[in-house]
């Protein structure tokens, strides 16, 4: 296949690329600046895209069958810092970033979307969603030392996935489990839905690499075509 990643230099996006040239596809790896980016595996071509802006991403989706996207503003890689300042100052960033997408897709109909949001828009009980209370969402920003208003970020992605929602493009949402870090690829974990997937101890937890695998097993066998899936250990 020819995937290719959007945020390519990020946590996940990167482990993304990997892992898809581990499993002998072609990527094509996107940043907003790839002339910074030194490149030397085989089968991975770097290119700058806008992903605020249609025309851009349009102009790069000829050829791709998947198109993985890991967007943040800033550099999260480098500086998450300023990515969670950068999302807190405009949190609309994610719900743009989907339209754009979604307008790019409308000349390539085929061609796949699969976006990489945030895990607040899970039920996490029935009718219970935690980017709709300030308490719940203040519970688990404290928790992982995240700025409370960050509370308008999580709600981004979660209207993000509403704009998906409204599409009829072949666009999938993946919501990582609540706590993703750096860690081993297992390729053991279990998938849900709309409800986060919880361990033994009840935390919703996953690595970046482990997500990775994730989301290239849902470019090869698409299960969630329009629709939100999630993964947890």
């Amino acid at each position: 296949m020819h995937i290719g990643v959007i945020g390519a230099a990020g946590g996940i996006g990167s482990r993304v690329v990997t892992e898809a040239l581990d499993r002998g596809h072609h990527v094509t790896a996107f940043s907003r600046d790839a002339t910074r980016i030194e490149e030397d595996r085989a089968h991975v071509v770097w290119k700058s895209v806008d992903v605020l802006d249609a025309a851009s991403i349009a102009a790069v989706i000829p050829g791709l069958d998947v198109l993985i996207s890991g967007f943040q503003p800033g550099n999260a890689a480098r500086d998450i810092a300023d990515t969670v300042a950068r999302s807190i100052a405009d949190p609309t960033v994610y719900a743009t970033a989907a339209r754009a997408l979604l307008k790019a897709l409308a000349s390539h109909p085929r061609t796949r979307l699969i976006v990489i949001g945030g895990a607040g828009s899970l039920e996490i009980a029935p009718g219970v969603v935690r980017a709709d209370s300030d308490e719940l969402l203040y519970e688990t920003l404290d928790a992982i030392g995240l700025p409370r208003e960050y509370a308008a970020a999580v709600r981004g992605h979660r209207d993000a996935l509403n704009v998906l929602r409204t599409s009829n493009r072949l666009w999938t949402y993946f919501s990582p489990a609540e706590d993703i870090a750096p860690g081993e690829r297992t390729g053991r974990f279990r998938i849900g839905g709309d409800q986060p997937v919880l361990d033994a101890e009840g935390r919703s937890r996953i690595s970046m690499e482990d997500a990775a695998v994730a989301l290239v097993d849902e470019a090869e066998l698409p299960r969630f075509v329009q629709r939100r899936f999630t993964i947890g250990y």
